[in-house]
């Protein structure tokens, strides 16, 4: 993060406030880019300096929305990428009036395509999501794919980064229309993101998401490709009948598919920010070829003494009855801004389609502690 907001510094503010210059000539760069780069600025982080620069272009625009808009529709196809977000930002925060609705939306389907509107987009579902989904719908029947990839994505329940959508959560009926409409889209963009709102969907109603994988499966082979990355996350966790679905062979307690396994951590104690290898082998039953996936699990020690389990795959594929798999992976112990390392005894589990075949367990020690073999 701190690396993409540096990219809103004096010399982009300044470049940009030319290219405002060319469209309104009352526009002064010098002043928007003083109010825009106050005293706070250093501290503020990259969507917040985002929605200052939006703010500030209200107070150097033209009073009159309309007004404000003609001038960035002037400029906007010098000013795509990323940095731009400021754009359909700009929609976001003058807007939303009733008035202004229609001016809106045309502004928000011509930003997203030099940006992204998919942030943007969101407090106008949550103000008025019927009319909202009307307009999504029509997105989705959008020629350019970076529309109709808006209709998805900014409908997600839980999209990253932006406002989640709590009706969606409760009841995502309003958005399966639209992914329809996308479920063979030719631009892998947009199905991605349609892969990316059923996996939002799956973590509050997976069997809305495997009723609509058991319908969609087979129709075409970009329906195949979305339906199998939107149910991931119920893969992750090894649902049944996710498994199943696609495929994966049944393990339990009383048959397991692995009829011998073998998990060992080297070495047993390691220091944050040391990393340490892990070797695992599996005898597959016998039988008939079994598609199986192989992941170990740590059960990380959290800040209060709480255990939580992560999952790393190590395979995914179809192998003959039989057969005896094996492998070695070098896990880091290092800090991650997604995950910090607490001291205390960790164990390591080897997971085939979901059930834990062996384990073995680390000691991990503070940071600048001796790492033991």
């Amino acid at each position: 993060m701190a690396e993409l907001k540096a990219v809103y510094n004096e010399e982009f503010l300044r470049g940009f406030g030319a290219k405002v210059h060319t469209a309104h000539a009352a526009f002064d760069t010098d002043k928007f880019v003083k109010d825009v780069m106050d005293d706070t600025w250093e501290e503020l982080e990259l969507k917040a300096r985002m929605r200052r620069i939006s703010a500030k272009l209200g107070d150097h625009l033209p009073a009159r929305y309309e007004e404000a808009l003609e001038v960035l529709f002037a400029i906007d196809e010098h000013c795509a990428g990323f940095p731009y977000l400021f754009f359909p930002d700009f929609v976001e925060v003058f807007g939303q009036a009733p008035e202004h609705w229609d001016l809106s939306m045309k502004a928000l389907e011509r930003f997203t395509s030099k940006s992204s509107a998919e942030f943007a987009v969101r407090p106008f579902l949550l103000r008025d999501p019927e009319r909202m989904m009307r307009q999504m719908t029509a997105w989705a029947q959008h020629p350019d794919e970076h529309v109709r990839r808006l209709a998805s994505e900014g409908s997600r329940p839980r999209l990253p980064w932006g406002q989640a959508l709590p009706m969606f959560k409760k009841d995502p009926a309003p958005v399966l229309p639209v992914l329809e409409l996308l479920k063979q889209d030719p631009s892998l963009y947009v199905r991605k993101s349609v892969a990316n709102n059923l996996n939002d969907i799956a973590k509050d109603h997976s069997d809305v998401v495997l009723e609509t994988a058991r319908r969609w499966k087979g129709a075409h082979p970009h329906t195949d490709w979305i339906i199998r990355h939107g149910c991931r996350t119920l893969i992750k966790k090894s649902h049944p009948e996710a498994m199943a679905l696609f495929g994966y062979a049944e393990s339990s307690a009383e048959e397991p598919l692995a009829s011998a396994a073998s998990l060992t951590v080297e070495p047993s104690e390691v220091a944050v920010g040391g990393s340490t290898e892990l070797h695992y082998e599996i005898r597959v039953r016998d039988g008939q070829p079994a598609h199986i996936r192989v992941e170990y699990g740590i059960d990380f020690v959290k800040a209060r003494g709480k255990i939580s389990r992560k999952a790393f795959l190590l395979s995914d594929k179809t192998v003959p009855g039989g057969s005896r798999l094996s492998g070695t992976r070098t896990h880091s112990w290092a800090d991650l801004t997604t995950r910090r390392h607490y001291p205390g005894e960790h164990r390591i589990v080897l997971l085939v389609n979901g059930q834990e075949t062996a384990s073995a367990s680390l000691v991990l020690k503070e940071s600048g502690g001796e790492q033991q073999a």
